[in-house]
């Protein structure tokens, strides 16, 4: 009976134990966030290189906790208004953080 207890404390401690482990904070992703994010920013990517009028290699992007972060140099501010409206369309984004420059002339 004892040995029975002993295993169920034990049981229920790694439970716990693996379950924070596993549970997010304001600067660390759970484990299911981080592939929603990562899903977020594919999707992102994705659609950025599908607009005609944005060269996809110019824009950076990153995703935390479904906020998409942009950055990197572009040609035109019509080039970063396009993006962020681009992303902001995007399934799963909670905001768009624009953190684009213009290229100097």
């Amino acid at each position: 009976m004892k040995a029975l207890k002993l295993i169920v404390a034990f049981s229920m401690a790694l439970a716990l134990i693996t379950s924070v482990g596993c549970a997010s904070t304001s600067k660390k992703e759970g484990t299911g966030e981080y592939m929603d994010d990562s899903v977020i920013t594919t999707k992102v990517k994705a659609a950025i290189f599908n607009e005609p009028t944005l060269k996809s290699a110019e824009i950076n992007v990153e995703t935390f906790k479904g906020v998409v972060q942009l950055s990197g140099f572009v040609n035109s501010q019509e080039d970063i208004n396009k993006a962020i409206a681009v992303a902001g369309r995007v399934g799963g984004v909670k905001s768009v953080k624009n953190d684009m420059r213009l290229k100097a002339k």
